[in-house]
């Protein structure tokens, strides 16, 4: 019983861990000087956080549940998107690779 308890309570965390390790990717291609990449990366996790969370029950989505599924859903989305554009619309800058 209390492997079961011990599963459950790491599944429940196992989707924002998923996202939380996409976005450290996105953070060492930032470092790494590759920005545009890193920020397409962190992009896709937010969308992925989307996804997991239409995907997965209330209980199962653990620390991605903040609001209503379909409220998160669309906030996700939206944020993912609007990084991606930003980040493959920008031109120039010191950082440029």
């Amino acid at each position: 019983m209390p492997e079961q308890r011990w599963r459950s309570a790491a599944g429940r965390h196992l989707p924002f861990a998923l996202v939380l390790a996409i976005t450290f990717l996105g953070f060492v291609r930032i470092v790494q000087y590759h920005w545009r990449q890193g920020v397409v990366l962190i992009g896709l996790a937010l969308l992925v956080a989307a996804l997991l969370r239409i995907m997965v029950t209330d209980e199962q989505a653990g620390l991605l549940a903040i609001r209503s599924r379909s409220v998160d859903a669309l906030l996700y989305t939206g944020l993912g998107f609007a990084v991606i554009v930003v980040a493959m619309t920008i031109i120039g800058g010191p950082l440029e690779r």
